[in-house]
């Protein structure tokens, strides 16, 4: 059965400019690197100690994902998370 074309109908599609969050942008990039066969923990130190995106693969979008936070929100992120796991 089909919808009156007076309704209006949600469709709602996440996309990557819907990942914003620090932890879905990282998860993203450690998709990336992982299908690429990279070590993904090592080039992600890599690119937080020395800022160069090139540590980062560009496959999926993953290095212009990760250009759009900031490097000490990504510590600062990463140090509260582990923190929070570390008091269970």
């Amino acid at each position: 059965m089909s919808k009156p074309f007076d309704e209006t109908v949600k469709f709602d599609v996440k996309t990557e400019e819907d990942l914003s969050e620090p932890r879905d942008i990282l998860l993203k990039i450690h998709a990336a690197l992982t299908e690429k066969g990279y070590n993904p923990i090592n080039q992600i130190v890599g690119y937080l100690l020395s800022g160069d995106p090139a540590y980062i693969t560009s496959h999926n979008n993953a290095r212009s994902l990760i250009r759009r936070i900031e490097r000490d929100e990504l510590l600062e992120e990463l140090v509260e998370k582990y923190l929070e796991n570390a008091k269970e």
